[in-house]
Order: structure tokens, then sequence, then C-alpha cells
């Protein structure tokens, strides 16, 4: 009686557990066979040119994929790969004063993404990621007020390409 007892618990236990598999609330949707992926260095192309965003760019989106996927960067032969190039770094005034003076401007970042997954070509894709970030115009676009304006422009821009080539949302 007691060994049947077990071998009915342990077959519950078995039917429970097959309906679970690897879920991820980040919303990535990794193929198992996808093992590694890399990160091109990201040139910047924009007409004005901020020194070092490119170098803060592909570490951010870097972080972001190590830290939301079980993938390994590699610098060479990654299932998926990243590469692209910054393309518009651009301030324009968004409100004017009585003096004609701007009141806000806006700092734009565009972002061309080429994604090859190279064990499932159907998922590919090239195109641009952009956002935004509106500061005062007494401000100058330099120390605080920079870092402020890159750190939400690249965090939305980083997601929005893991949600594309991930997530595929």
């Amino acid at each position: 009686m007691k060994r049947t007892a077990t071998f009915i618990f342990a077959f519950i236990t078995l039917l429970s557990f097959s309906g679970c598999g690897i879920y991820s609330f980040t919303g990535a949707n990794v193929n198992p066979n996808i093992k590694t992926f890399q990160v091109n260095y990201f040139q910047n192309n924009a007409e004005v040119v901020e020194p070092g965003i490119e170098r803060t760019f592909t570490l951010r989106l870097q972080d972001l994929i190590q830290n939301q996927t079980n993938l390994s960067l590699t610098n060479t032969n990654g299932d998926l790969l990243y590469e692209g190039e910054i393309t518009q770094f651009r301030v324009t005034p968004m409100q004017a004063t009585a003096n004609q003076l701007a009141a806000q401007n806006r700092l734009t970042i565009t972002v061309n993404v080429r994604f090859t997954n190279k064990k499932n070509e159907d998922d590919d894709f090239e195109k641009p990621f952009s956002f935004y970030y509106d500061y005062s115009g007494n401000e100058l676009l330099t120390g605080s007020t920079l870092n402020a304006a890159l750190e939400e422009i690249f965090e939305r821009i980083t997601q929005d390409i893991f949600n594309a080539s991930l997530a595929k949302w």
C-alpha cells in the first residue's frame, strides 16, 4: 500500500512539472540553441559628434543583453550579432520665449541597428531606433544635463532594440 501511494505521488508530481518550462520575466524569447551574442562597436556617424557616446552606447547594449538573458558575450562568431551606427545627435529648440530664445531644448539620438540571428534568418532586421530628452533652455548640454540625457535616451533605445530582437515586441 505504501509503495502504491509513493508511486501515485511521484506520478502526480511528474505531471505537475510537465507543464513547467523556462520563462523569462524580461519578455525574452530566446531559442535554447542560441548560446552567444556579439555587439560590434557602434560608430558615431552623426553630423554633430559628441565624443565617447559610441562607447557608452555599445557597453549599455552589451550590459542589457547580459543582464536580461543567459547568453554569453563573445567578440567573434556570436549566434546573435548586433551592429550599426549612431546616425543622429541633434538638439532642437522646442519652446521659444518672448525674447526669441529657447525655453526648452530637445536632444534626439538615432541609432541604426543591424541584427543578425545566425540560427534563424527570419529574425534579421535593419532599422533605426530613436528617442529624445527635453531640457531647459537655460542649461547647457554638458555635465550632469548631458549625463542625464544619455542615460534616459540609451536606456530607452537599448530596451527597444532588446524588445525588437529578443522579445519580438
